[in-house]
């Protein structure tokens, strides 16, 4: 059974950093896209970042370079490096993984993943 976990959220202040880790677990198959995706309660899940098998990224207009999401193809991990990061930030973070490949989905669309951590809480205070 597939299985991933987040790691590394917490709490910082504005301008503070945060490294979060995504192990997936479960399977010998490699993901063909892996992302990050934040929500806060009461709000949609929000797009923060993608990476494709082959290593292709895109991220949320928000992100505005602050943000990097990196993989370990081998220790089958996705990362999200986040920096200079600002009170809106605030949110639960999940990773989630798409092992079919479907295009016709967008990258941003939560039905493109069929596998969902249960998330970690990043904390920015002013």
């Amino acid at each position: 059974q597939v299985r991933l976990v987040e790691s590394g959220g917490g709490s910082v202040q504005a301008g503070g950093s945060l490294r979060l880790s995504c192990a997936v677990s479960g399977t010998t198959y490699s993901t063909y896209r892996a992302a990050w995706f934040r929500q806060v309660p009461g709000n949609e899940r929000e797009a923060v970042a993608v990476i494709y098998d082959i290593g292709g990224t895109h991220y949320g207009d928000f992100v505005k370079g602050r943000f990097t999401i990196s993989q370990d193809s081998a220790q089958k991990t996705v990362d999200l490096q986040m920096n200079n990061l600002k009170p809106e930030d605030t949110a639960i973070y999940y990773c989630a993984a798409d092992f079919k490949g479907d295009t016709s989905i967008g990258w941003r669309d939560r039905r493109s993943y069929q596998h969902w951590g249960q998330g970690t809480q990043v904390t920015v205070s002013p």
